[in-house]
């Protein structure tokens, strides 16, 4: 049973918009105009070839087509598509970049995965040697 009001809207704001201040929807959007603010929800954030965003995004999924100064956070997917301009820092469970992307930042994919445990610096600890016995190597 779904308990959230409107998660499967989609809501559309055209070319013609411009806002100054901050957008959070359920669901999903489509932005095709100019923001100045910033873009959170856990839903679906489509943006348009005109998207002009001077702001952070913080959604669910994030699929850009448009020109993104600032940093973008995906809890799922991060999609940036052809001729996309982003200007800021990217961090998502999985990333996309389609040829033609112009991408100036710095990326985490897949921040929440465990790496394995480094604490050995990839060398074996050496046992100390009883008198009877020679060093042996642990793993």
């Amino acid at each position: 049973m779904n308990t959230v009001p409107n998660s499967n809207t989609k809501n559309v704001l055209n070319s013609d918009v411009e806002i100054k201040g901050n957008i959070r929807f359920n669901g999903e959007l489509t932005f095709e105009g100019k923001l100045d603010g910033e873009i959170a929800s856990d839903g679906t954030l489509n943006l348009g070839d005109g998207a002009v965003i001077n702001g952070n995004i913080n959604a669910g999924t994030v699929v850009v087509r448009g020109k993104v100064t600032g940093n973008v956070s995906a809890k799922e997917k991060i999609e940036l598509k052809a001729k996309t301009e982003l200007f800021g820092d990217v961090r998502s469970s999985k990333l996309v970049i389609e040829e033609g992307v112009t991408f100036v930042g710095k990326t985490e994919v897949n921040p929440n995965k465990v790496s394995p445990a480094a604490s050995m610096g990839g060398r074996p600890q050496i046992e100390a040697p009883k008198p009877s016995e020679p060093a042996k190597a642990m793993r």
